[in-house]
C-alpha cells in the first residue's frame, strides 16, 4: 500500500483543501460536515491523478481504497452496488482546484447493466426513463472510457428514429430505448473487441482512470492556457464517486439549479429554476419548461421552506453568494454541488455593499471579492446582453465598450461629419497624433494595425471610447473610401458597431446600454481609498478629460501630455509654422502664438484639479509627427503638378482642332474646366505656385526631420536642448496658468516633467529653465506659486543613475511603456502584431510586457530606482504613469516596492482604487 493518502470520505476530506481534492469535492465534504443533506460519496484526490498520468496505471492499492470506500457508501445509502433489487449507481465526476466548466469528463448512472436496471425500474416506476438511462450510460461511457466516437450511437439513434417514425428521442418508447441499449452494446463489442462491461466495479475502475485522462484532454488543456491556470492554481483533477439520487420518482420528487442571489442584479432573494417529477436533464433538453422557483412556495412548500433554510446555511457559511444543484427524491433535499455563484459585476458589488450591511462578511472581504478588471463592465457603455449576432471581423479589444457609429476613413471628415450630429465611427490603417481631432467627434476607432498599446488604444483609453485595433482582416482602401472584410465591402457611411471588449466588428448598429455609476460602487470605493496607501491619478490632457477623470475620483493628474494640445485643427498650422521657422526669431513668433493657447489649457485643467497635483509633461514626441508624411505631400505635389502642367497644355490646343476634331475638342474642354474649376481657388488668389511652393519646404523639412528609429532620436529632453525656447515657452505657459489660478484663489498644485532623460546633465540643463523663469513669472505676477520639478524614468541608464538624478529631480514617474521598449528592445505595435502572441502561446514569454509589468526585468530597475533615489532624496515622490498604471497586478507590485501613486487612464481610475486597496489588504 501507498503512504499517500488517495481516498477521503466526504465526512473526513478538508473542505479547504481544494488543491488536494479538488473544488468540487472539497465543497462536497464540507457540506456534509456542517450537516447539509449531501448524497453518500468519497474523493479520489488528485495526487492519484498525477500518479496516474506519470505511471499510465491507477497507483498501487487504490481500488482495493475504492472498494472499501464503496462499502461504507452502501452502509450509507441502504443500497448495494451491482445489487439486482435495491441498487445503487453513482455518478463519477471530474473537479480541479479551479473550476474548468464542461472541460474534462463526468459518467453518470454508472453500476446499471442488464441485471441492475430491474431495480432501477422497481426503485422509480419509470421503465422508460431506467432504459434511457442505460442507452445513455453505454453510450457515454463509450465516448468517454473507451474512445468510441460519438458518430456511430448516433447513427444508431438515427436509424431508430426513422424506423419508428419518431422525430425526437424523447418520442422513443421504453421498448424501443430497450432495443437501442441492446444496439450500443454491440457497437461497444465491435469497436473494442469486447462486451460492454457488465461488472459494476470493472466499469468503475475504467471510469476512473478515464476522467483522470481527461485532465490532459485537448479542450482542458486548452482552456488552461486561455485562461492561464497553471499547476500552482490547479494541478490534475479529483474523482467524485457520489450516490445516485432521482427527481423523477414522482410528483413529491424534482430536480432544480438556484443562487443564493440573483447573479444578474445582486438582489437578496433566492434565484432558480425546477421541474416536478424530472432528472436534470430533462432541464437540459428542453422536453419541459422549468418554473421559477419561486412557485415551488405553493407547489411543495415543505421543499420550499427546506430549500430556504439550505440557500440560507450555504450563504451563512461560506460567506460568499453560491450557485448551488438540488434533487428532491420522495420529499427528500439533497444538496449535489455548491459552488461560488459568478455574477456580472453590478451584482457583484451590490452584494458586497449589502453583505456587509447585513454583516455577513466585513468591509475587507467585501473588497476583496471584487475583481478589479470586472469594474470595465460599469464604467463604459456595452453591447446588449441579448444580442448574439456574428461579428463580420475580430481584432483586438484595445479599449473596452461598445459604439455604432457611420464609417469614416478620415480625422478631417470625421470631425466634421461629428460636429454636425452624426454619430461615426473614425476607421484607420493606423491613427497618428493629428488624428486627435477625429478623435474628439467619433464615437470609437477601429484600426487594421497596432497593438494594445498603439497611438489608437492609448488615445481611445484615456477619452473612455471604445477601440478595435489589428484588426488585419479589413482591407482598407483610402481612395476608394471603402473597406473589405472578406466578401463584404463597407462604403464610406455604411453603419457598423464595434466592440472593444471583446475586439468583434458587426454589421450594422448593435443596441448598447449606457454604463451607469450605482450607489453600492460610489460606497465600495469610498472604503477602497480609506484602505489603500497608494494614490489613484490620471492621464488627461484637456480640461474635459481632468474633469471626467475627477468624476471617476482622480487624486491628481499623473500625466498630462502637452504635445495632445498641439493636435487640434487650428493649433497644428502654428505648431507647423515653429518647426519650419528658419530662423529662432520666425520659431519664436509661432511659440508667442502657442504660449496664450497653452496657458489657457493649463489653467482649463489647474482649475478642473483645483486643490490635487497636476504634473505636466513637457513636449514628448518627435517634430514630425506634426508633419504630413514623405509619401503624403509627394503625392499632393505630384497631383498639384499634374493639374497645372495639364491646365496648361489644354490651354494651347490650337483652335484648329475645333474644326477638325469637334467631338475630341469637346472632350478636351470639358476636362480643361474641370482641372480649371479644381484649381479656380489657387488660380483666383494667385496662389497656385505658392502653395505648390510650400508644400516642397515642408517636404524638404520633413526629410531633414527623418530618422531611422524615431522613437530613440530627437525627442522628448533632447528638443528641449536643441530648441530651449520651445520648452521655455511650455514652462513659461505652466507657471503663469498657476499664478492666474492662485490669484483668482484657486489652490493648485504644478509639477513640471521632463520625458526621455538619460543623464544627469540633461535634468540640471531644464531645472535651470524651469528655476529661470519660475523668478520671472513671480516678479511678473507677483505670486510665487510653488511648483515641483521632477523626471520620467523611461530610459534604462536613467533608472541606474536615479541616486544623482534625485538631487535635482522632487518626484519621478516611471513611463512603463517606453521603459518596456527599452528593455526588452521591442517595437511595441510591431511586436503585438508579429511574434508576441507565439511567444505568449509557447511560454517564452508568460505576459504581453506591455499589458503586464514584467516584473524580473522592468520591475527589477524600477526597485532599483527607487531604492537609490530616495537614499538621495527620503521623501522622493514616485510613481508610474504609463499604461500598466491600471492594471490591478502591476499596481499590486508598485504597492510592494513603495511607489506613492499610479496614474492611468480616466475610465480606469476607478478599477486602479479598488486595486491599490487590495494590495494593502493582501500585505
Amino acid at each position: 500500500m501507498t503512504s499517500k493518502r488517495y481516498i477521503h470520505a466526504f465526512e473526513e476530506g478538508d473542505g479547504k483543501n481544494k488543491m488536494l481534492l479538488g473544488g468540487k469535492g472539497a465543497n462536497l465534504c464540507e457540506m456534509t460536515q456542517i450537516g447539509l443533506n449531501v448524497p453518500p460519496g468519497f474523493v479520489i484526490t488528485t495526487e492519484a491523478c498525477l500518479d496516474y498520468l506519470e505511471k499510465d496505471r491507477l497507483p498501487d492499492g487504490l481500488m482495493q481504497g475504492v472498494l472499501a470506500a464503496m462499502k461504507e457508501v452502501e452502509k450509507k445509502s441502504g443500497k448495494l452496488f451491482g445489487d439486482a433489487k435495491n441498487p445503487l449507481l453513482v455518478s463519477v465526476r471530474s473537479g480541479s482546484a479551479m473550476s474548468m466548466p464542461g472541460m474534462m469528463d463526468t459518467i453518470l448512472n454508472l453500476g446499471l447493466n442488464n441485471s441492475t436496471i430491474k431495480g432501477l425500474i422497481a426503485q422509480t416506476g419509470n421503465e422508460r426513463f431506467a432504459h434511457d438511462a442505460l442507452r445513455r450510460f453505454i453510450q457515454l461511457f463509450g465516448k468517454i472510457a473507451l474512445g468510441i466516437a460519438d458518430e456511430h450511437f448516433d447513427a444508431a439513434m438515427t436509424a431508430m428514429k426513422r424506423q419508428v417514425g419518431a422525430a425526437q428521442d424523447v418520442d422513443l418508447s421504453a421498448e424501443n430505448l430497450a432495443d437501442l441499449a441492446n444496439q450500443f452494446a454491440a457497437i461497444v463489442q465491435k469497436h473494442t473487441g469486447k462486451p460492454f462491461p457488465e461488472d459494476p466495479y470493472e466499469q468503475l475502475e475504467i471510469a476512473i482512470a478515464a476522467v483522470f485522462r481527461s485532465w490532459n484532454g485537448k479542450r482542458a488543456i486548452d482552456y488552461r492556457k486561455q485562461f492561464r491556470i497553471t499547476p500552482a492554481m490547479a494541478n490534475g483533477t479529483a474523482v467524485n464517486i457520489v450516490t445516485m439520487v432521482f427527481g423523477n420518482m414522482g410528483d413529491d420528487s424534482g430536480t432544480g439549479v438556484g443562487f443564493t442571489r440573483n447573479p444578474g442584479t445582486g438582489e437578496n432573494i433566492i434565484y432558480g429554476e425546477y421541474l416536478v417529477n424530472a432528472q436534470g436533464e430533462d432541464v437540459v433538453a428542453g422536453i419541459r419548461t422549468p418554473k421559477p422557483v419561486a412557485e415551488m412556495e405553493q407547489e411543495m412548500p415543505e421543499i420550499y421552506r427546506q430549500l430556504i433554510e439550505l440557500r440560507n446555511r450555504l450563504e451563512s457559511h461560506y460567506q460568499e453568494v453560491q450557485d448551488f444543484e438540488f434533487t428532491i427524491e420522495r420529499g427528500r433535499l439533497y444538496c449535489l454541488q455548491t459552488r461560488n455563484g459568478k455574477m456580472n459585476a453590478r451584482a457583484l458589488v451590490r452584494t458586497s455593499v449589502e453583505m456587509v450591511k447585513e454583516e455577513l462578511i466585513d468591509k475587507k472581504r467585501a473588497l476583496l471579492r471584487v475583481d478589479p478588471v470586472m469594474l470595465e463592465q460599469l464604467l463604459v457603455p456595452q453591447l446588449a446582453p441579448d444580442f448574439y449576432g456574428k461579428p463580420l471581423a475580430t481584432g483586438l479589444p484595445a479599449s473596452p465598450g461598445a459604439a455604432s457609429g457611420r464609417i469614416v476613413f478620415d480625422a478631417d471628415t470625421a470631425e466634421a461629419r461629428g460636429k454636425a450630429g452624426e454619430k461615426i465611427i473614425l476607421v484607420r490603417e493606423e491613427t497618428k497624433p493629428e488624428d486627435i481631432h477625429g478623435f474628439f467627434q467619433a464615437q470609437g476607432i477601429l484600426t487594421s494595425r497596432g497593438g494594445k498599446t498603439s497611438h489608437a488604444a492609448v488615445v481611445a483609453r484615456g477619452m473612455g471610447k471604445p477601440c478595435v485595433s489589428g484588426c488585419e482582416a479589413i482591407v482598407i482602401n483610402d481612395q476608394a473610401r471603402s473597406a473589405v472584410i472578406g466578401e463584404t465591402t463597407l462604403h464610406e457611411g455604411d453603419v457598423i458597431t464595434i466592440d472593444g471588449s471583446t475586439g468583434r466588428v458587426y454589421a450594422g448598429e448593435v443596441p448598447t446600454v449606457e454604463a451607469t455609476f450605482s450607489a453600492e460602487m460610489e460606497t465600495l470605493l469610498k472604503w477602497a481609498d480609506e484602505v489603500a496607501r497608494l494614490k489613484v491619478m490620471a492621464n488627461a490632457d484637456t480640461p474635459d478629460d481632468a474633469a471626467r477623470a475627477r468624476a471617476f475620483g482622480a487624486m491628481g493628474i499623473g500625466l498630462c501630455r502637452t504635445e495632445r494640445m498641439f493636435n487640434s485643427t487650428d493649433r497644428l498650422p502654428i505648431v507647423q509654422e515653429m518647426i519650419l521657422a528658419e530662423t529662432t526669431e520666425e520659431r519664436q513668433a509661432a511659440l508667442d502664438r502657442l504660449l496664450t493657447i497653452q496657458r489657457a489649457d493649463f489653467k482649463g485643467i489647474f482649475k478642473a484639479m483645483k486643490g490635487l497635483p497636476v504634473t505636466v509633461r513637457l513636449l514628448d514626441p518627435p517634430m514630425h509627427e506634426f508633419l504630413p508624411t514623405a509619401a503624403q505631400l509627394e503625392l499632393e505635389i505630384a497631383h498639384l503638378h499634374h493639374m497645372r502642367d495639364s491646365i496648361k497644355a489644354l490651354e494651347e490646343l490650337p483652335e484648329t482642332l475645333k474644326l477638325l476634331n469637334p467631338r475630341l475638342y469637346q472632350q478636351y474642354a470639358d476636362g480643361l474646366n474641370k482641372l480649371s474649376m479644381g484649381m479656380k481657388e489657387f488660380k483666383d488668389n494667385h496662389l497656385e505656385e505658392d502653395v505648390i511652393h510650400k508644400k516642397e519646404k515642408i517636404l524638404k523639412k520633413v526629410r531633414a526631420l527623418s530618422e531611422v528609429n524615431p522613437m530613440l532620436g530627437h525627442r522628448g529632453v533632447r528638443l528641449g536642448i536643441t530648441y530651449p525656447e520651445i520648452y521655455s515657452m511650455q514652462i513659461q505657459a505652466i507657471l503663469e496658468a498657476a499664478a492666474l489660478c492662485a490669484r483668482e484663489g484657486l489652490v493648485v498644485y504644478p509639477e513640471i516633467m521632463v520625458p526621455q532623460v538619460a543623464t544627469v546633465e540633461e535634468l540640471k540643463r531644464i531645472h535651470g529653465y524651469v528655476q529661470r523663469l519660475h523668478k520671472v513669472v513671480e516678479l511678473t505676477h507677483g505670486i510665487n506659486v510653488g511648483v515641483k520639478f521632477g523626471s520620467m524614468l523611461e530610459v534604462v541608464r536613467a533608472c541606474l543613475r536615479s541616486g544623482r538624478m534625485a538631487e535635482d529631480a522632487e518626484f519621478f514617474s516611471f513611463g512603463t511603456n517606453d521603459l518596456t521598449q527599452a528593455t526588452f528592445s521591442f517595437s511595441r505595435e510591431d511586436a503585438e502584431n508579429k511574434f508576441l502572441p507565439s511567444y505568449i502561446e509557447t511560454g517564452i514569454l508568460q505576459d504581453n510586457p506591455f499589458e503586464v509589468l514584467d516584473l524580473k526585468g522592468v520591475g527589477e530597475l524600477m526597485k532599483l530606482a527607487v531604492t537609490e533615489g530616495r537614499k538621495t532624496r527620503p521623501d522622493l515622490k514616485v510613481g508610474i504613469c504609463g499604461e500598466h498604471g491600471g492594471h490591478p497586478a502591476s499596481i499590486h507590485f508598485c504597492h510592494e516596492i513603495g511607489l506613492t501613486y499610479v496614474s492611468c487612464s480616466g475610465p480606469r481610475v476607478p478599477i486602479a482604487r479598488l486595486a491599490a486597496a487590495q494590495a494593502q489588504l493582501r500585505k
